[in-house]
């Protein structure tokens, strides 16, 4: 394997100091980035990587566009631009509804309210210069999107065989430029491959309850499955998931089992065109530490 993998990361009350140590051991075994998700509040986690890093690039994956005014986001993002020396990768999008639900917050249609979101915060006054926006992404409306507006685009599970097909809609240009194409891909590395396996599946629960993410896996050839799971949904027996989830779509999706599997599987997803995959990490036998323990391991 030639090429290194971005990492998620995120702070979690009590562990926020071991976490900035973690990310410069990231950034001392040459991993390609560190991207950080909306809980623990990853845009905070970005101002200190601005602080604790040198040279890594790293960002949001994603910040949620409704949880801040745009003027806020526009001060935040330009404040850890200038300071990373043009390292942060400001990765917006507009959650989930149930998310959304939880705070009060009432949404628009996802392709205008993301249009709306970046003209706005493109014309703050007096924040600086802003860094590079890129776009989460599922269907092809938003991958397109990606590329009119913002520098960049990130799925959050991905269909690997999918993919090819996602980006057909990007520009040659796009690509095979600076353009950024990422995937968050939960991982698991234990040589007990259906441990490795139960772990994803629990990981994935929670987003095959979500009709949007159903529909784009729909749309990667899974439709029996994701009819399936509509069906457990509408029964009220969430128990049922786990095992609706087909080892075919788990492979497609997910990277798990021996670490000679994990690096070779890894390969697969920058041959299907994704620039920067984003592993996951998660573990078998502990917690986050214990999931990154397992990881550098192997690279």
């Amino acid at each position: 394997m030639s090429q290194m993998p971005a990492l998620s990361l995120a702070a979690v009350p009590g562990r926020r100091k071991a976490t900035l140590e973690l990310a410069q051991q990231i950034e001392q075994r040459g991993f390609s980035g560190i991207f950080c998700p909306s809980f623990g509040d990853g845009l905070a986690l970005c101002e200190a990587l601005a602080l604790v890093t040198n040279e890594i690039v790293f960002g949001t994956s994603i910040a949620p566009i409704y949880f801040r005014s745009v003027a806020d986001f526009a001060q935040t993002t330009s404040f850890i631009h200038e300071v990373s020396g043009g390292r942060f990768r400001f990765g917006i999008g507009v959650s989930h509804a149930p998310a959304l639900a939880q705070r009060g917050i009432a949404s628009g249609k996802p392709l205008a309210d993301t249009r709306s979101f970046v003209s706005e915060i493109r014309d703050v006054q007096r924040a600086g210069e802003l860094p590079p926006i890129i776009l989460a992404t599922l269907r092809k409306k938003m991958i397109a999107l990606s590329e009119e507006i913002g520098a960049g685009m990130v799925f959050a599970n991905g269909s690997r065989s999918h993919m090819k097909d996602s980006l057909a809609v990007l520009s040659d240009a796009a690509r095979v430029g600076d353009f950024f194409v990422g995937n968050m891909i939960p991982t698991c590395i234990d040589d007990d491959i259906e441990a490795a396996k139960a772990v994803n599946r629990r990981t994935l629960t929670s987003y095959v309850m979500l009709p949007n993410y159903r529909n784009y896996w729909k749309e990667a050839g899974y439709v029996s499955e994701m009819e399936a799971i509509e069906a457990t949904v509408a029964a009220d027996e969430p128990a049922k998931i786990p095992s609706l989830l087909t080892d075919e779509w788990l492979a497609d999706t997910t990277l798990f089992g021996s670490a000679a599997r994990v690096r070779q599987e890894l390969d697969q997803w920058f041959d299907a065109g994704v620039k920067t995959p984003i592993l996951v990490p998660s573990s078998a036998n502990g917690g986050q530490m214990k999931a990154f323990e397992e990881l550098f391991n192997i690279f």
